[in-house]
């Protein structure tokens, strides 16, 4: 479709090739200018209210009994990591294919719901009320915070596109075509054929735009939001008056943040190679 391969590839370049503080300011000026105040705030079911004070929804309240809901949870879900290798050993031992996604679905929605109704419904929901010029009760997300993970979200997802556009054209068109060959369908040839070949390709960049993400989330102060940089680089500072010790955890905070993140990339790439004999 030409008219949709033009708006998207004017978007995308539009979007990479403006600085994403900019993006920040323009999203924010948005939610503040457009967004009603809360007396007129549009409610879902009168449970949910958006107003340029933020997002409020309603915040659950534990009650006791809540942990043996937990515990099944986890159990539920360490079954269904067992399980998925278990599948997948029979797979490549017999052909057998069973249908993982729904059996895990499942055992976790079941065994959850189950336990939470033996346990007495242990948890109740506080519902934000209109008090004066906000809201009271529940929990609320910042329109600064709106506006950053929106901002953020669309300008590392157009650089994100292009590494998955760029990894699947990486891959020969005679996959594809073998694939059609033997009988697959689009989707499981997709699936089967394309995307993990695809993976290898894409990863790699993909541990750099998750890099920059992170980093980028330091322009929150821009707009007023109280991130790390915010909190520790601000007002520790103004505490303490120790610029260099300040500044010094700050950066600590960012290199475990992007070290972690590494590591998780680097087990993940490894996970996906191809396995020679």
């Amino acid at each position: 479709n030409w008219i949709a391969n033009r708006i998207v590839y004017v978007f995308l370049e539009f979007t990479r090739n403006v600085p994403v503080l900019l993006h920040i300011f323009f999203i924010y000026g948005l939610v503040v200018i457009l967004l009603p105040a809360p007396k007129k705030a549009p409610s879902i079911w009168d449970l949910f209210f958006l107003s340029n004070r933020g997002f409020f929804v309603p915040s659950p309240v534990f009650e006791s009994g809540i942990w043996i809901v937990g515990v099944i949870l986890a159990a539920a879900i360490i079954f269904a990591i067992f399980f998925k290798r278990w599948a997948k050993q029979v797979q490549n031992r017999t052909g057998h294919r069973y249908p993982v996604f729904w059996i895990s679905s499942g055992v976790i929605i079941g065994a959850t719901a189950i336990a939470f109704i033996a346990a007495g419904m242990p948890l109740t929901w506080e519902i934000p009320v209109l008090k004066g010029f906000n809201y009271k009760g529940g929990m609320s997300i910042k329109p600064e915070f709106i506006a950053l993970w929106f901002a953020l979200s669309y300008y590392t997802s157009c650089f994100i596109a292009e590494i998955v556009r760029g990894g699947i054209l990486a891959v020969s068109k005679g996959q594809t075509e073998a694939a059609y060959a033997v009988g697959m369908r689009p989707n499981r040839t997709l699936q089967l054929i394309i995307i993990p070949q695809a993976l290898r390709v894409i990863v790699p960049p993909l541990a750099s735009q998750y890099l920059n993400l992170t980093k980028n989330s330091s322009l929150a102060i821009a707009i007023g939001y109280m991130d790390i940089t915010a909190t520790i680089g601000g007002i520790t500072l103004m505490q303490t008056g120790k610029e260099m010790e300040t500044m010094l955890i700050v950066m600590c905070c960012y290199l475990v943040f992007s070290l972690t993140i590494s590591a998780l990339m680097n087990w993940f790439n490894r996970s996906i190679k191809l396995k020679e004999r």
